[in-house]
């Protein structure tokens, strides 16, 4: 896509997730490496869930009433903050992780935010009838920066620690927020908030969780998502078996991190050429159940290029995920509501990220990272076999299209 706007959006948002990735990799080995415990991992995920779930509502709340971008620009602010507290530490050469748990904390409350805002963004930034095409661009060039951000940010801890590559971060999310800054919202709430409006925010939320309720394809997206990833990622557990398993140090570490997301570049390349057009619901099952079985031969996996392949053939099948989902839930919801919806999809994403790091974490300090990556991914198979049966209008779902009606959305949007 050519569009200006999207573009300076896109640099945005890369600058950001360039941040969080690098940042991302540096603590998980830091943490690991002062604590030598996997169940110290589990904190890390566990850290940035709780303030994630705790301020989610009153987060999709604003990001239904006030503007999406002033809102996701001061998340950004916030997260740079976090960033030069652990600069800050990293000089200090403090030793204790409660320090690091604690800025991590601060750093939830700030993904809390910029969630559902930024999730909600996109369409009031390019046409409806080019929505598709855009989710599938911005997720590709996303996974672009999740691949040269660890690998850089694995090479920058090798050289110059955390002082180095938690400077980096800090300066990137500053830019970001600039660069977003700069970004024109051209198509504003189809249905605003009206000024008249004595409702409490629970129950503006609860009118979009029975939106939800109400819509199979919705609830069944985002909870698939949210079991599979919760209880078979593996990402949770690359400093280990880069440590243990693997034994290649923090530059394979970064290298790890890089394959599942240079597996979703391709698939995003891909789909930018050859959009998936028809038997959406059943493709995003078959890229589940795939996931779960490259799961599967990466925690079996001693051999370095086979587990690189193996998170690369995941990340492929991620990507097919993640943009069937992404589609189906913005068609499926009318703009008014998307903060709210986009809300309760990103505590969803949260469970399955950060309690999925801490389920991994702490199953691999019970009985070990390898029967823990193992039995995860046997759980993922089975959520598949299960959610094909409970959602069965999410199973045949066509054309990415057909979402929008059966939803109501487009009938929402109008009225």
């Amino acid at each position: 896509m050519r569009d200006r706007a999207f573009i300076s959006f896109v640099l945005a948002r890369m600058l950001a997730m360039f941040a969080q990735q690098m940042q991302a990799v540096v603590v998980a080995w830091q943490v690991y490496d002062i604590t030598r415990e996997p169940l110290s991992l589990a904190y890390v995920g566990l850290a940035q869930f709780i303030p994630m779930a705790g301020l989610l509502i009153p987060a999709g709340d604003l990001s239904d009433r006030m503007s999406r971008k002033r809102l996701l620009a001061i998340s950004w602010l916030l997260a740079s903050i976090c960033s030069g507290l652990l600069w800050l530490l990293s000089q200090s050469a403090a030793r204790e992780v409660h320090w690091i748990y604690a800025v991590l904390v601060l750093f939830g409350c700030s993904r809390a935010f910029s969630g559902p805002a930024l999730q909600s963004l996109l369409p009031q930034i390019v046409a409806r009838e080019q929505l598709a095409k855009a989710l599938a661009t911005n997720s590709m060039l996303m996974r672009i920066s999740a691949i040269a951000a660890p690998v850089l940010g694995g090479l920058l801890y090798a050289l110059g620690g955390g002082v180095l590559t938690y400077a980096i971060c800090g300066t990137s999310l500053v830019l970001g927020a600039a660069l977003l800054s700069q970004v024109p919202v051209r198509f504003a709430n189809l249905k605003a908030p009206s000024t008249d409006d004595q409702s409490t925010m629970w129950q503006r939320f609860a009118e979009g969780l029975h939106f939800m309720r109400t819509r199979p394809i919705i609830l069944g997206t985002i909870s698939l998502d949210l079991f599979a990833v919760l209880l078979g990622g593996v990402v949770a557990l690359l400093p280990v078996y880069a440590h243990e398993v693997l034994e290649v140090g923090p530059q394979g570490l970064g290298l790890l991190r890089s394959s599942m997301a240079a597996g979703e570049v391709c698939m995003g390349l891909w789909l930018s050429a050859r959009p998936i057009n028809r038997r959406v619901g059943k493709v995003m099952f078959a890229a589940v159940a795939v996931f779960g079985l490259a799961n599967l031969v990466f925690a079996l996996s001693h051999w370095f290029a086979l587990s690189m392949l193996a998170l690369a053939v995941a990340g492929a099948a991620d990507m097919v995920s993640v943009y069937i989902r992404g589609a189906l839930v913005q068609f499926s919801t009318p703009d008014h509501m998307r903060g709210r919806v986009n809300a309760v999809n990103m505590l969803f994403i949260g469970s399955s990220n950060e309690l999925g790091e801490f389920r991994a974490g702490s199953s691999a300090s019970w009985f070990g990272a390898v029967p823990a990556a193992v039995l995860g991914s046997l759980c993922t198979l089975g959520v598949v076999g299960g959610w094909m049966t409970l959602f069965k209008p999410l199973r045949d779902v066509d054309r990415l299209e057909d979402a929008a009606r059966v939803s109501g959305a487009e009938t929402l949007a109008q009225g």
